[in-house]
């Protein structure tokens, strides 16, 4: 049973409440996920606003708490580059930096409440919105095969297309003669599923965690007043530390994968 609710099937019980707030807005043909589009979009220029910003208010003085903020997550992120990528890129840190800095944006949209930009935007005759790109997995996915893509061009880039395309008939199992020729269609296989295999288990990772947590905010919302302040602060605590790390994994991870992709086998 709905109610009617500014032109629209207002959620009646728990179950449509779910429901309302696990459909994503859509275009025409409902083909594109449109809140995920323009949320991720809208936050990608706030990371670049923000870093341009403290970029052009960088002093070689007493930095100020925006420049501090910024030097700190660079620092974190050349740290993790450092000790995991030991060739020689111009791309890889501004890629980790980039990466780590947009999908924490992306997961912190879970931190607000969960009816509060859905009743804004109802104002304006929209009436589904999921905020946490990263709790889709078209989006989880589209990142994941960026990085599949990153993976594939540092290897050629690394070992030229020739020495990538060897490698992929040689790796795992290095034989010489007849073995090598029979082992071939088997190493390709491996190294087809190793490579497939990253991006699957990065893009599940970051979305099966996103999801849950966002599932556990809208359960949260159900409750009474008092509970929900009783159970969501310690869980919107908790959440900081699953936001940061799921982050920091992401871009971990594809700063692994990409030293594994120039590494000679």
């Amino acid at each position: 049973m709905t109610t009617e609710h500014g032109g629209h099937a207002a959620p009646a019980n728990a179950t449509e409440y779910i429901q309302h707030h696990l459909s994503h807005l859509k275009n025409a043909d409902a083909t594109i996920n449109l809140d995920t589009f323009w949320v991720s979009a809208i936050l990608g220029l706030v990371f670049i606003g923000v870093f341009a910003m403290a970029a052009r208010r960088a002093t070689p003085g007493v930095p100020g708490k925006l420049q501090n903020f910024v030097e700190w997550i660079m620092e974190l992120v050349n740290d993790t580059v450092n000790s995991a990528f030991h060739a020689k890129s111009a791309v890889i840190a501004p890629l980790a930096i980039t990466i780590f800095v947009w999908v924490w944006l992306m997961n912190a949209m879970d931190f607000l409440p969960v009816d509060l930009l859905p009743k804004v935007l109802e104002f304006f005759g929209v009436y589904k919105l999921r905020v946490v790109p990263t709790a889709d997995v078209n989006h989880t996915f589209g990142m994941s095969i960026g990085v599949l893509l990153c993976i594939i061009g540092f290897s050629i880039k690394a070992k030229g297309v020739g020495g990538w395309g060897k490698e992929l008939f040689t790796a795992p199992f290095h034989a010489h003669g007849i073995a090598a020729i029979f082992l071939a269609p088997v190493n390709f296989i491996f190294q087809m599923l190793e490579l497939l295999a990253k991006p699957i288990s990065l893009s599940l990772r970051l979305f099966g965690n996103m999801y849950a947590g966002e599932l556990i905010f809208i359960l949260i919302a159900l409750l009474p007043w008092w509970a929900q302040w009783l159970l969501g602060g310690p869980w919107a605590i908790f959440h900081i530390l699953i936001v940061t790390l799921q982050a920091f994994v992401f871009m971990a991870l594809t700063v692994v994968y990409l030293s594994l992709a120039v590494e000679k086998h």
